[in-house]
């Protein structure tokens, strides 16, 4: 019984934790990727969504995968005990990809901004006068 309730719990935090920092991800990433595109809303939103999908694809797919344990679960400690480890390795997991994102999303914009950038004239110093 313990090892059921201890899952349920896992899945409702994980699953809760997953998708917060995956709104977030997406409500503060799009502006990043405006700017790395140049403008393009329609292709950063694109790139934006594409994203969020895989956040949700890898995250959920740990999470569920992880939903085994070769423990005894036979009290409420345990399973306390079983349910912190497997949300703490979620929770540093989602900071990990949380980092790893906005690195990317800094990287993308550095190098939209790169290419904006009109390159320096050189003065000419050898005009000639005739």
């Amino acid at each position: 019984m313990y090892v059921e309730m201890s899952y349920a719990v896992y899945l409702l935090i994980s699953v809760a934790a997953t998708v917060l920092v995956a709104r977030t991800l997406h409500r503060n990433g799009r502006v990043f990727l405006v700017d790395a595109f140049h403008g393009n809303v329609e292709l950063a939103g694109s790139v934006n969504h594409l994203l969020v999908v895989g956040f949700y694809l890898i995250n959920v797919g740990y999470v569920v995968r992880s939903l085994t344990t070769d423990r005894t679960v036979e009290n409420l400690r345990q399973s306390m005990e079983m349910v912190s480890d497997k949300i703490g390795t979620i929770l540093l997991i989602l900071g990990a990809m949380h980092f790893m994102n906005v690195y990317i999303f800094n990287r993308l914009r550095l190098r939209g901004r790169e290419f904006m950038d009109a390159p320096p004239v050189a003065p000419n110093s050898q005009i000639r006068m005739t």
